[in-house]
């Protein structure tokens, strides 16, 4: 699978499910660079085949409508959409 990581902080297991041509998604990103925080992302729209089968299921654990972004913190929280107030009291 694709996930790539970004080195920061470490808060726990943070997944951001995104797709490479969505603004508010690099938007999510990009804070979350921002604040210095460690956390995986995937472009869901660039995988195929079983991966992005596999990717679907796992998001539609987190967010049945599979829209974007979608960041999951510790297998808990989710947060749907770019919440900047939400994401860095999340992460405070």
């Amino acid at each position: 699978m694709v996930i790539e990581q970004v080195e920061g902080t470490n808060k726990g297991a943070v997944m951001l499910y995104a797709l490479s041509t969505c603004g508010w998604c690099r938007m999510t990103k990009e804070l979350l660079t921002e604040l210095g925080v460690k956390f995986s992302f995937v472009y869901v729209d660039l995988l195929t085949g079983d991966e992005l089968q596999n990717v679907v299921v796992e998001l539609q654990k987190f967010n049945r409508a599979n829209s974007f972004p979608t960041l999951v913190i510790n297998s808990q929280k989710v947060i749907i959409g770019f919440r900047e107030d939400e994401i860095r009291e999340a992460l405070a």
